[in-house]
């Protein structure tokens, strides 16, 4: 779906407003300096402009109209939402109890998930990437498979780790997946974080068909692996928990967070490429949040269980930045949009094909 500049405009004044008639918007847009510049004078859209468009992202789905003539009102979709183009550094500079995101959970946002979530241009750019990355693996000696399975293994441990906090270095996290030794000076707690995701990454390496797509009973077992002796209740929550540096409140109740995570797999299993399903998981899981601990780690391994089980390249996240991610997370978290996490997503894909060869 392409959505011009100006619509992404029409969506920010929604998600900033919620409901909206025709009027309003231009009301909005016009003091806004809405329209085409001549000289030093600015023509702001006319409102037959306005409805025009309005219908227009109706029909396309990024709107939802309500009531009828002179009541009608407009607000942005699940559509809308998820491919609302918002810069999240920005977004998140605002502190998080005066920013205009979702402060509780869209129960219609996974059921309304789209089929794909990839442009075609995105879709090319990655099956490119996989193609060069089977092309890599297809006779790859067992010697040199076994080291780059090993290499992954470091790379992912330490990263994923590092997003939640851990201070293990990557020189520490390979001494202590290769020799066994702990780094000086650390919490015996983090050798386990990542001793943990080593553990959870051979599995879903060597159970690939049991991860064609996300169950409830895969994602819990998955989750009890990640959280093994860190003192972290397994099997769904039972009591809240909140989100540090944002306004958005996770489900509290184990009916809906059960019914939430069944939503999740059926959206992740109509979804038609393993990318979308990855990305989708990665996301949902996240969002859910339907375990106390370890949700972000536990989706980062379904998301590569997804991809391994379906021969596309798993990620390590090495190169991303932290600070990206966690805004582009709680950049959905309150908005609802995958934009900035799909281009996080995108770019590690095609870091991992183009620079592992996991068999």
């Amino acid at each position: 779906m392409k959505i011009s500049q100006k619509q992404q405009k029409i969506l920010s004044l929604f998600l900033q407003n919620n409901f909206l008639s025709s009027s309003e918007v231009h009301k909005h847009l016009s003091q806004e300096g809405e329209g085409t510049s001549q000289g030093t004078v600015v023509y702001p859209a006319s409102l037959i402009t306005i409805k025009r468009e309005l219908s227009r992202m109706t029909k396309s789905g990024l709107l939802t109209p309500s009531g009828r003539g002179r009541s009608r009102a407009y607000s942005v979709s699940v559509l809308g939402r998820l491919f609302y183009n918002v810069d999240a550094n920005i977004y998140n500079a605002v502190e998080p109890d005066k920013r205009y995101g979702l402060a509780n959970f869209n129960f219609d946002l996974l059921a309304s998930f789209p089929q794909d979530i990839f442009t075609s241009a995105e879709l090319i750019g990655l099956e490119e990437a996989s193609d060069g990355y089977r092309k890599r693996i297809a006779d790859l000696p067992a010697t040199i498979a076994r080291k780059e399975l090993e290499r992954l293994i470091i790379e992912l441990s330490w990263k994923s780790s590092k997003i939640e906090g851990n201070t293990y270095t990557l020189l520490d996290t390979e001494k202590l997946i290769l020799e066994h030794k702990e780094a000086p000076g650390h919490d015996k707690k983090e050798a386990k974080m990542i001793l943990n995701h080593k553990e959870a990454f051979e599995f879903v390496h060597n159970n690939k068909k049991e991860f064609l797509t996300l169950t409830r009973a895969n994602l819990e077992q998955l989750h009890s692996i990640i959280v093994k002796d860190l003192s972290i209740g397994v099997g769904l929550r039972q009591k809240p928990v909140g989100v540090t540096g944002s306004k958005y409140r996770p489900l509290d109740n184990s009916h809906q967070i059960k019914e939430a995570v069944e939503a999740l797999a059926t959206a992740v299993s109509r979804a038609n490429t393993a990318y979308a399903k990855a990305l989708l998981a990665l996301i949902g899981i996240s969002y859910i949040q339907p375990f106390e601990d370890g949700n972000k780690r536990t989706a980062r391994l379904m998301a590569n269980a997804l991809l391994l089980a379906r021969g596309a390249a798993p990620l390590s996240y090495r190169s991303v930045e932290e600070k990206d991610y966690r805004e582009a997370t709680l950049v959905f978290y309150e908005l609802n949009s995958i934009v900035p996490f799909k281009k996080i997503f995108i770019e590690q894909y095609i870091f991992a094909a183009q620079n592992y060869a996991v068999k």
